[in-house]
């Protein structure tokens, strides 16, 4: 290692904890199944990044910016991903009474949105390239920013969840849920507009 790893870290932490699709579904899983039913979720998700930053760190990630058709492709299914979740989530009412958000999303579907995500390609492949310095050998600065990666995803994931905990406290009839999961919906059907501008 070359420099310190502490300009990486707070990278990849400020990179995890900004709103966006991975955090609104992390709130939204905390409001409607708690923290304990959420891990599974938050899981996958920090192992897609930790996976994602490993394949970026190891170099794999020229080959995304090398095809744009492949990247056109990741958007749409990204997006298509993404909005089928908001519709989900806006249509869903109170924990325990809805059919169409019975459980959680499971790790699979939580490692599954970040290999479909070219905001999260954009991010690992960033790491990648501005922290090169910290590693001369491409399996080393793989597994550095794979676990860098990961242990920001479960940290900043968590912080979401318990605010979702937080505000599932808040929501005391069948009206409040329908309406604060519509809003959770809309951000995240929202959430696709800058992998778009990107």
């Amino acid at each position: 290692m070359n420099d310190s790893v502490f300009p990486l870290a707070l990278f990849a932490l400020t990179s995890t904890i900004t709103p966006g699709g991975a955090t609104t579904l992390a709130t939204t899983s905390g409001v409607q199944f708690g923290f304990r039913r959420s891990i599974p979720l938050m899981a996958g998700i920090s192992a897609g990044l930790a996976a994602l930053a490993s394949v970026a760190g190891a170099g794999l990630s020229g080959l995304l910016l090398a095809a744009p058709g492949l990247q056109l492709a990741m958007k749409i299914i990204g997006t298509a991903y993404l909005l089928w979740l908001a519709w989900k989530i806006g249509r869903s009412g109170p924990p325990h009474r809805d059919i169409h958000m019975a459980i959680p999303l499971g790790f699979v579907g939580g490692a599954g949105l970040l290999w479909v995500n070219p905001k999260a390609w954009a991010m690992a492949s960033g790491a990648a390239a501005s922290f090169a310095a910290l590693s001369v050998h491409p399996v080393q600065q793989a597994v550095l920013l794979g676990a860098t990666f990961g242990l920001a995803a479960a940290v900043s994931l968590s912080i979401w969840c318990v605010a979702g905990l937080a505000f599932a406290r808040l929501l005391r009839t069948k009206r409040h849920w329908h309406a604060a999961n519509a809003i959770l919906g809309g951000l995240l059907a929202a959430s696709v507009i800058p992998m778009w501008l990107a």
